[in-house]
């Protein structure tokens, strides 16, 4: 039994853990990294094509996101994780294979014209719908024996709709090991979801760390405090703009506005819009409502039961095409724009600010994190200007934040969920954190309350039996890999390479097949390969 840390150790994005147990191959999240990466990923020690199952914390991008490139790689394994999540993958997946082949089709025409070389996406749509037919709904609590000595069972960990902690019980040659890992643990009193349920048992732990260095406070005025900005620039005749995480943070924002119009806090602007403008944020919104009465918390339930969605109100407008997203900026009168990408890297969030940065009466509210290096941190920490669509675009737009949202645990929440567990676990691996945060949180952990910890770097393995490092990561001896900005492409020849590693499982899996079959099957690789080979 071991574990390969590959991925979000010492930084935020890109979750992936790989556990090798009773002759099984398991990733625990496989997510795309988003914002600034300040050490290189290790690769997967073994090819795709030989990773048996999938387990999956919650939907978010940065935990499921090469799920697609996994499949055009040759995984053909079970993906198992809540059926919230595997209604959000569906339309996740979908949409970032779209980013991804949009992004491909918008840089080949820049290189036809400058004569570069064919710009090839990370993966296309049919890898997304591929994978997603690989997809296996559990409920909470229900446990599930995915094979001889595997167990595990997913609890909701109030972070997102149908996001969980993962159980594994795990049984190989008598040896009995629980592993969980903890996936983004919620913020306590979300609107909509419910606050996270607390697991008992574990021998070890891989929890997150993304606010493991501060606390959210005091729980803030919500509604008070969006009031009061929607007032004041609606006064001045100017719009709100809000970058908002389609699944999530969007419903979340719903709820507050609805709470705000029927409670008549904007005087003088009677009947305002509230414009939702992310094809993506409207489907997730439907999911949400489709899952209401296994994930509304108590007080969402409440207005269910009377009759009231908390997620809609009068006024509302969705906009699915791109001529609605348009049409948007030419209203003049003041209105709420909530769109996406939450950090301002993709989408029509960009159209809005290149419409709205340089207006002083309006104001640019974020609600949620800013990784470093995202357009949106650099916008909140203050820049003069940015560039948007090769124009440069002065900032002279208000730029709020509305401190204390966050679908993240803070250090405090984050100890309340460790504390439960009894007896102790033998070792807290922290992760899913910014490396000075992984650090000194750890440290807190060991030195006040006696924990065994460990901060992997990426590349490391531990051995789950004998508890004990098997391998170091690469970057443990502090050596910082500085990234040249990334490419988000995939060579036609590596996808080739993929094929071939999987055609080397397929013909491992039919060892012991019937010599007739087995001829057969030689003869058609053969006969490819004389098609071929050059």
């Amino acid at each position: 039994m071991k574990i390969y840390f590959i991925g979000a150790d010492r930084e935020v994005t890109g979750s992936c853990h790989y556990i090798q147990a009773c002759g099984k191959n398991i990733l625990i999240d496989c997510g795309m990294e988003q914002g600034e990466d300040v050490y290189e990923n290790q690769e997967l020690p073994i090819n795709p094509s030989d990773i048996d199952y999938v387990l999956l914390t919650h939907a978010h991008i940065d935990h499921t996101g090469l799920l697609p490139l996994m499949y055009s790689r040759g995984f053909r394994g079970e993906v198992y994780t809540t059926k919230a999540t595997c209604d959000l993958c569906d339309i996740m997946l979908k949409d970032s294979a779209h980013i991804q082949m949009f992004e491909a089709e918008w840089r080949n025409r820049k290189a036809k014209r400058s004569g570069e070389p064919e710009f090839v996406p990370l993966y296309e749509m049919k890898d997304a719908i591929g994978v997603l037919e690989h997809f296996i709904p559990c409920q909470y609590e229900e446990k599930v024996t995915i094979c001889d000595g595997i167990t595990v069972s997913f609890t909701d960990v109030g972070h997102l709709l149908g996001s969980a902690s993962i159980q594994m019980f795990l049984e190989e040659e008598g040896i009995k090991k629980t592993i969980v890992f903890s996936g983004d643990i919620g913020n306590l009193n979300q609107p909509l979801i419910k606050n996270p349920t607390y697991l008992k048992e574990a021998d070890y732990v891989i929890m997150e760390s993304t606010y493991g260095d501060r606390s959210h406070g005091e729980k803030p005025d919500y509604i008070g405090e969006l009031s009061k900005i929607i007032q004041t620039t609606f006064d001045r005749g100017g719009n709100v703009v809000i970058p908002s995480f389609a699944v999530g943070r969007t419903q979340e924002m719903l709820y507050f506005l609805r709470k705000i119009k029927a409670d008549g806090l904007i005087k003088g602007h009677d009947g305002f819009e509230v414009y939702v403008d992310s094809p993506l944020a409207v489907e997730a919104t439907n999911i949400f409502n489709k899952n209401r009465y296994t994930c509304f918390d108590k007080e969402a339930m409440e207005l269910v039961n009377q009759g009231i969605n908390p997620i809609s109100f009068p006024g509302l407008k969705v906009s699915v095409t791109s001529e609605d997203s348009k049409m948007i900026n030419f209203k003049s009168a003041p209105k709420v724009i909530i769109s996406a990408s939450g950090m301002c890297e993709a989408g029509r969030i960009k159209h809005h600010l290149k419409h709205n940065l340089w207006r002083s009466e309006c104001t640019v509210l974020f609600v949620g994190y800013q990784a470093i290096g995202t357009l949106g941190r650099k916008i909140l920490d203050g820049a003069k200007e940015v560039k948007l669509f090769g124009e440069t675009i002065e900032i002279k737009a208000r730029i709020e934040k509305l401190d204390g949202i966050s679908g993240h645990a803070d250090q405090q929440g984050l100890i309340r969920w460790l504390k439960e567990f009894d007896p102790k676990p033998k070792r807290v691996f922290i992760v899913h954190g910014e490396e000075s945060v992984c650090d000194s949180f750890s440290k807190l952990l060991m030195e006040e309350y006696g924990y065994e910890v460990t901060a992997p770097y990426s590349g490391s393995c531990y051995d789950l039996v004998k508890d004990c490092v098997v391998k170091e990561g690469e970057v443990e001896r502090k050596i910082l890999i500085r990234k040249e900005p990334k490419k988000v492409a995939s060579t036609v020849f590596a996808r080739l390479l993929s094929a071939g590693q999987r055609l080397l499982t397929v013909i491992k899996h039919n060892e012991g097949g019937a010599n007739k079959d087995l001829a057969k099957f030689a003869d058609q690789i053969n006969s490819l390969c004389d098609k071929w080979d050059r």
